[in-house]
């Protein structure tokens, strides 16, 4: 489980911002189910995604990513990451291939979210932002994530669990000025193996 609980360039939880956050989120909690919670609803509800606010500010690492208080789901996701790895709490990320739109106009994208080790098994966690059409939830259970595959598109998840974020994805957005370079140059595929096959 060593390397779902290590520190990152993007994952780096001993910011002092994320420091004082997980003191702030977590006082006097002492569950990791419920730290889980907490900061995956903080994640998801309290960090807007990049596109919809139409943000100018494009965000990488989780302490960017709280400092702007903005990221799209791979900058989301690390944020997450960062905040439970500093719980010791074994986390990492799944991917998927998803439309970039609502369809297959721009092309597609890989969509990324979050799977944590509670209560004995990894339970996934999507902290894109819930919006109309979007509704990802905290779930023990069956997962209740923010893009469910739709049948008529190549949409699907990459198998298993990555310790990492996906390293292409940070190299644009570290070089991305604009939204429309995020949709430019976004990748679309997955092409390292699984950290763990489920």
């Amino acid at each position: 489980m060593d390397k779902f609980l290590r520190e990152t360039k993007y994952v780096d939880f001993s910011n002092p911002l994320i420091r004082e956050k997980t003191e702030e989120l977590f006082n006097e909690v002492d569950s990791d189910t419920e730290k889980a919670r907490i900061a995956y609803e903080f994640v998801r509800d309290e960090i807007p995604h990049t596109f919809d606010i139409n943000s100018a500010i494009i965000t990488a690492k989780a302490s960017d990513v709280l400092k702007y208080r903005t990221g799209i789901c791979h900058a989301k996701s690390n944020l997450l990451a960062a905040l439970l790895r500093s719980q010791n709490i074994p986390t990492g990320f799944c991917f998927e291939h998803l439309c970039l739109a609502e369809d297959e106009s721009l092309g597609y994208c890989v969509h990324a979210f979050n799977a944590a080790f509670l209560e004995g098994k990894w339970v996934q966690l999507d902290a894109r932002g819930n919006k109309k059409g979007v509704c990802a939830e905290f779930s023990l259970g069956k997962p209740i994530l923010a893009y469910p595959p739709r049948i008529g598109f190549d949409e699907y998840f990459f198998e298993g669990i990555y310790a990492d974020s996906h390293i292409e994805t940070m190299k644009m957005l570290e070089s991305a000025k604009t939204l429309d370079d995020i949709i430019e140059n976004i990748p679309e595929f997955v092409t390292k193996k699984a950290d763990i096959i489920l």
